[in-house]
């Protein structure tokens, strides 16, 4: 059955969350607005530190920064409006709204996958090769990687989205997730949908297979050459395991393998804890970026002093 935007009858959808917790709707706003004010805060501190801080103007902390701004992008593509579910009557999303979301949470979550593999690499060349490192990482090296990772993560899910976007929506237009996501979309399609499924299913195993290989590869390197220089990287492995624990059970399987109760859960994880770890982890594991942050509150608090 072929399909395209102008055979779409669904013109929005429903966003239907969490139904079988709405007793404890507020609990839950209290609790996910605080993880992700607590979210945005921590990389807004962790940005701005790094930024205004010439001791952290190296790569690992450049690279730091823009973990730090997609994981404020990433959480605010989706936190927001899983808020307002819990506390309006307004569920709806039009369906132009819902591609957007769905390709900007694509985007940011494949330019993750990219940053943390260039994060990974730098690392390697830091403590495999200490002597090439400072003419081997240069600013413009540093530059081009995570650049690379920003414009790699907003190509790859072209054409999912383009593919999802086309298929026919006749009803009914309940999504239960708490966003935009491909499964729960196409289980609401009432056209084939085996052939997206497929790319999908291809396009995300080889982004997240190959990239988390290349990051494997740079600690069992690391780990074979010092085992000491080990610990200096654990707090960026934790958020890798973590992360890509979590999309690998999501996305290098069967879109139909796991429920998507499941599947929220899952969601949740890299949606909204793991960009609340990440300012923790990071900010609590390296001594640079504690004594920095430290030095930050310590400035702003001899600013309100003088006021």
């Amino acid at each position: 059955m072929g399909g395209g935007i102008n055979q779409t009858f669904v013109t929005e959808f429903i966003i239907l969350g969490f139904p079988s917790l709405k007793k404890i709707y507020l609990l839950l706003f209290l609790l996910f607005l605080l993880i992700y004010s607590f979210t945005v805060t921590g990389n807004i501190i962790i940005f701005i530190t790094v930024l205004t801080n010439y001791k952290l103007q190296i790569p690992m902390f450049y690279f730091l920064n823009h973990l730090s701004a997609m994981e404020i992008w990433y959480t605010s593509v989706i936190v927001p409006k899983m808020l307002s579910t819990f506390v309006t009557n307004n569920r709806a999303i039009s369906f132009k709204n819902c591609m957007i979301q769905l390709y900007l949470f694509s985007s940011l979550g494949a330019s993750e996958c990219y940053l943390l593999t260039a994060m990974a690499y730098d690392r390697y060349l830091a403590i495999c090769n200490p002597l090439h490192y400072s003419s081997k990482m240069t600013n413009t090296t540093s530059h081009h990687l995570a650049s690379g990772a920003w414009v790699g993560g907003f190509l790859s899910p072209i054409l999912p989205v383009v593919l999802i976007s086309k298929l026919v929506f006749c009803g009914p237009n309940q999504v239960n997730y708490f966003y935009c996501d491909a499964q729960p979309l196409l289980k609401l399609s009432c056209s084939s949908t085996q052939f997206t499924e497929t790319a999908i299913s291809v396009l995300a195993t080889g982004l997240i297979f190959s990239s988390f290989v290349l990051t494997v590869l740079s600690y069992i390197f690391i780990i074979s050459t010092m085992k000491k220089a080990f610990s200096t990287c654990a707090s960026h492995l934790t958020v890798v395991m973590i992360y890509y624990g979590t999309i690998t059970a999501m996305y290098m399987q069967p879109m139909s393998r796991f429920s998507l109760d499941i599947n929220k859960v899952l969601s949740l994880l890299y949606t909204v804890v793991t960009p609340m770890l990440n300012p923790i982890i990071y900010s609590l594991r390296n001594k640079e970026m504690k004594d920095s942050v430290t030095k930050f509150f310590k400035r702003i608090n001899k600013g309100k002093d003088f006021e």
